[in-house]
């Protein structure tokens, strides 16, 4: 459960001063070991009925992955004793969403099955921008270099040690965005239902070639708006991508 922050249960959990960087997800789950366990305990008593992926919310350190191992093969070994059938094979991943995650991205892929870049969190992070807040929303910028070249490294080492990378959050809902994140080598992108066929169809339209030398001339850059102007740079000498 991803909860804590601004996702509060009275008598649970409690409001917080700085609640985005608190006491929430995986922190919260780790110290309920028995509220965690439950959770993990259903899921893998679901698991015999299709496919199943456990994903594991706002990790920033390798002991935080270790440590749900270690109550993972608890639930195992009780449902076993029990003769209660579950999947023995549930692939295990995280979200990215810390910096530091995605900066130790090569040694937290040697304990996981799949990357999920939460894109949402990672940018209020990286710029130290709180998403909700209208007064710096100005700062909240999907294409700044910082953050493309912490998706970069996160894909990178997720590549490197063979397992999937996609992201989720609102980033992949923007054509220009997912040009860019189709350059770095992204494998999966979550997205509104109302941007599906038309991302669908950039993409389709799109070389593959282009947006990796695209994706690697918006790494060079300082700013948002030297990005977007590459783009629409791209756009002009691309006519077929060209969105109406």
């Amino acid at each position: 459960m991803d909860l804590g922050g601004d996702k509060i249960i009275e008598t649970y959990t409690t409001k917080e001063s700085n609640p985005n960087m608190g006491w929430r997800a995986i922190r919260l789950c780790l110290e309920s070991p028995e509220i965690f366990k439950t959770q993990l305990r259903a899921l893998y008593r679901a698991s015999i009925y299709g496919n199943l992926r456990i994903m594991l919310p706002m990790i920033s350190i390798v002991e935080e992955i270790i440590e749900t191992k270690k109550l993972i093969e608890e639930v195992k070994a009780d449902l076993k004793k029990e003769k209660i059938p579950f999947s023995k094979d549930v692939p295990l991943g995280i979200m990215i969403e810390t910096p530091a995650a995605a900066l130790i991205s090569d040694a937290l892929a040697k304990h996981v099955d799949f990357f999920s870049i939460g894109s949402n969190d990672l940018i209020q992070y990286v710029m130290a921008c709180d998403r909700g807040n209208e007064k710096i929303s100005y700062l909240y910028e999907p294409l700044h270099p910082a953050i493309l070249q912490l998706i970069s490294i996160t894909i990178k080492n997720a590549h490197k040690n063979k397992i999937n990378c996609s992201l989720c959050g609102e980033m992949g809902s923007d054509p220009n965005n997912a040009l860019i994140l189709v350059g770095l080598g992204i494998d999966e992108i979550s997205l509104s239902t109302g941007k599906l066929l038309e991302i669908r169809k950039l993409l389709q339209n799109s070389n593959k070639k282009d947006l990796e030398i695209l994706a690697e001339q918006a790494l060079t850059k300082s700013s948002q708006k030297e990005v977007n102007q590459l783009i629409s740079k791209y756009y002009r000498t691309h006519k077929n991508t060209k969105i109406t």
